[in-house]
């Protein structure tokens, strides 16, 4: 295995539309939220042990996740724990990253992936990140991965790419021509019809080198705070510094920062079966449903005239419904949800409204 691969994941992020089963003091990444006996966090970490060493898996968290991390994945050493002190979005968290890992080796070629996404075949998805990082090494190119859309979805960003292979060793390697943030219902028909846009995936490929000559170019403040730090990282100093570093900040996606600007973009064409498990619709699309189309986590739920929901109960309470079509019901610890599942772009302004009015206990 080559000892150059790195992966970052990112798991600061507090999953507020998956409330209330995903909270502040335990969000999503740390939850089995699709049954399988592990957490999300644990199954995005497991399936990078066949692209780099142990070793070399660092997980970006905010520092009140550092135990969570711990208990989840107790094999990986305190410094591999990476501890934003604030967030501050992923092109902080991912300058971050990169500066730490290139401190240790500067030949690092990286894979930055979140850790709440569902992959279904992994044997796919191991391929182009391979693919990727062996292009990594011989062209300073910032990577990314687009998703064969099955649907004009709204909750995603889309990637255009220019139609014609820019690799003779993975005709999948395409000339990345524009990003566009989550368009309305029209707009997304209109690129499925063209045939040459992608769901922006959020998982990125680049070596240490290419990635710091980006933040160099696009993002000068970002660059320098990160920059000062060389001869910190990996030293009991790193810590304090971020501290303060990160006061000074600003919170800005990758997407914007550097993948939007820069020139050397290009994007891997997949099908892996995938799913950024951003909603409860998302995984109502994943999980298996009954007859009446209903995808039901819970032993003790009892259900009459209802359809196209999913229901979410702790496993020792009876729970009857009735007459219920097209809702999210969940319930966890001392919140219960009940919503259209149509309308759940809501639960942000639930959440916002509940850390209002009845505190964060609730949020």
């Amino acid at each position: 295995m080559d000892k150059n691969n790195y992966v970052v994941i990112m798991a600061g992020g507090v999953g507020e539309r998956f409330w209330p089963v995903s909270r502040i003091s335990r969000p999503k990444q740390f939850i089995d939220i699709l049954g399988t006996g592990k957490t999300l966090i644990q199954q995005t970490y497991e399936r990078f042990l066949d692209i780099c060493l142990p070793e070399n898996i660092y997980i970006v968290t905010n520092k009140i996740y550092k135990e969570l991390v711990r208990q989840q994945i107790p094999v990986i050493s305190e410094n591999q724990i990476i501890c934003e002190p604030t967030r501050k979005n992923t092109a902080p968290c991912i300058a971050y990253a990169s500066y730490k890992i290139g401190d240790l080796n500067p030949d690092a070629k990286i894979v930055v992936a979140p850790s709440d996404h569902i992959i279904f075949k992994e044997k796919a998805f191991t391929d182009i990140i391979k693919s990727a990082l062996k292009s990594a090494s011989k062209n300073d190119w910032l990577y990314t991965l687009g998703i064969k859309p099955s649907r004009p979805d709204t909750g995603y960003g889309y990637i255009q790419y220019v139609n014609n292979s820019e690799s003779q060793e993975d005709e999948r390697l395409k000339k990345v021509k524009t990003f566009t943030e989550k368009p309305n219902l029209e707009l997304a028909k209109s690129f499925i019809e063209s045939g040459d846009f992608l769901w922006n995936s959020g998982i990125f490929v680049w070596s240490y080198k290419a990635i710091v000559e980006a933040f160099e170019q696009y993002q000068h403040e970002i660059n320098y705070i990160f920059k000062e730090a060389i001869g910190k990282y990996n030293t009991p100093e790193e810590e304090a510094y971020m501290e303060t570093a990160y006061t000074a900040c600003k919170s800005i996606s990758i997407d914007y920062a550097i993948m939007e600007k820069a020139d050397n973009v290009y994007v891997y064409v997949s099908d892996f079966d995938w799913s950024d498990l951003g909603t409860w619709g998302s995984l109502y699309d994943v999980r298996d449903k009954d007859e009446n189309q209903n995808a039901l986590i819970g032993k003790n739920v009892m259900m009459y005239d209802t359809k196209n929901c999913i229901i979410n109960m702790p496993e020792d309470k009876l729970v009857i419904l009735q007459g219920l079509d097209d809702f999210i019901v969940a319930e966890y610890n001392n919140a219960l949800l009940v919503c259209k599942k149509s309308q759940e772009q809501q639960i942000r302004k639930f959440v916002n409204d509940i850390k209002l009015n009845k505190g964060e206990d609730y949020a």
